[in-house]
């Protein structure tokens, strides 16, 4: 009795605590006492596990020359990804207790909050390599938040203009804008990745939220005219480098980037089977960023094509996972969220490892979970708490249904429409 007020207090603020589903017992009522149902997807726990568990090993393997050269301890980089681990996994575990609908009430303040934290980068962030993009040292990357932020603001944007979406102007033009105006705060930066990544995100949520094919046709075009600009104008000169070097490496390996020619190099010492944990020798005779952005040629190296095969197979069981949970939400809002940070983890991944074998023009995604880097796992580790906030939703859905259906079941045996009444005495029946 005393703690029901807490735990009203607590629903309120959106936070669905576990074991809020009555109890039943062999279809009688268990004595008020509540079972403890996570309604956790299992496989996505165990994906999660496996990719945080497979990072943490990759990342100190990648890591510790880097580390023991600038900073005289081999452990700094794995310890400060330890911390970013702590603080993710709380995240999570929050995020998977608070209802994901509660975002309606909320998105606004996050997307203002990224905004400001997108405009004090720009002027006293941390600028390094020609960019400014991080804050504390580089360690905190405002860019990553945006894009979590931004699937959060399109579903809810989203879900609320189910019906307006055909009209150009209640749907794609604000859509650009939307898109346009965060896309643009990032790209002064500057950080091309990431505004791709904002665009494609873009697109695919109006995709899924039921956008007509030629709105998204003209989403990729513009898209491609973007691309076309960094090209031909003197903007953005490492751009134009880089998909030089792209074209050029397509047409021959050896004309490639340095930076896919030693990643290559790591791949074909790796062979089938790798060189071994640890024993990577590409890592310290000139990859670049062994731990970010090339860890993904260190993994090559050390595990062979074995190795990253199964990496690419748990995103793809991630991917899968969450498209599950897209599939089997139990409204518009929860399929949208689901869907978007799914695809959002398909496109890291995919970008990242694509850019490593020379398929991508180089870009600084970092591989999600496995990279180095506290943004990125902090906003991972995120959004699998709120893919499991939807699927616990989905779970609770599903035992009401079940338990309606099994009273509506429990009548209809008894051949009757509705619960039978209690029976007069006989002789307090009047006879005729």
């Amino acid at each position: 009795m005393g703690s029901r007020p807490l735990i009203n207090f607590v629903e309120k603020l959106g936070i669905h605590l576990p074991g809020d589903g009555v109890g039943y017992n062999d279809g009688g009522y268990n004595g008020g006492r509540r079972q403890v149902q996570l309604g956790l997807d299992v496989p996505l726990l165990l994906l999660t596990i496996t990719l945080i568990i497979y990072g943490l090993v990759m990342v100190y393997s990648a890591s510790w020359d880097f580390a023991y050269r600038a900073t005289g301890d081999p452990m700094f980089t794995f310890k400060r990804q330890l911390i970013w681990l702590v603080l993710g996994t709380i995240s999570a575990v929050v995020l998977a207790l608070f209802n994901y609908r509660f975002w309606k009430h909320l998105v606004i303040v996050a997307m203002l909050i990224t905004i400001a934290a997108l405009l004090v980068v720009l002027v006293i962030g941390d600028t390094r390599l020609g960019a400014s993009r991080g804050l504390v040292g580089g360690s905190i990357q405002p860019s990553e938040l945006a894009k979590l932020v931004m699937i959060l603001y399109l579903a809810v944007w989203l879900d609320n203009r189910r019906d307006q979406l055909k009209a150009v102007s209640f749907g794609l033009l604000p859509l650009g804008t939307i898109l346009g105006f965060v896309g643009g705060l990032i790209f002064l930066q500057p950080d091309l990745s990431a505004v791709m990544t904002i665009f494609i995100l873009g697109g695919m949520m109006f995709f899924l939220a039921g956008g007509e094919l030629k709105q998204i046709l003209f989403i990729i075009l513009i898209g491609l005219g973007i691309v076309y600009l960094i090209y031909v104008l003197p903007i953005f000169p490492t751009g134009r480098e880089r998909i030089n070097d792209f074209i050029n490496g397509f047409k021959n390996l050896l004309q490639s980037s340095d930076h896919v020619k030693r990643s290559l190099e790591a791949f074909a010492k790796g062979g089938w089977f790798g060189v071994g944990i640890g024993k990577s020798t590409t890592k310290m005779t000139g990859l670049p960023f062994p731990h970010t952005d090339s860890i993904f040629a260190v993994v090559g190296e050390e595990t062979g094509v074995v190795g990253a095969a199964a990496l690419v197979l748990l995103y793809v069981g991630m991917v899968w996972r969450s498209l599950t949970v897209s599939k089997n939400a139990p409204d518009r809002l929860g399929k949208l969220l689901a869907g978007g940070l799914a695809f959002w983890l398909a496109t890291e991944a995919t970008i990242n490892m694509a850019v490593m074998v020379g398929l991508m023009p180089f870009a600084g995604n970092a591989l999600p979970f496995i990279s180095a880097g506290g943004s990125s796992l902090l906003m991972m580790m995120s959004a699998v708490g709120i893919i499991t906030n939807i699927a616990r939703q989905s779970v609770e859905k599903r035992e009401e249904e079940r338990s309606f259906n099994a009273v509506v079941d429990l009548r209809g045996r008894d051949r009757r429409r509705r619960v039978s009444r209690s029976v007069r005495p006989s002789g307090s029946v009047n006879r005729r």
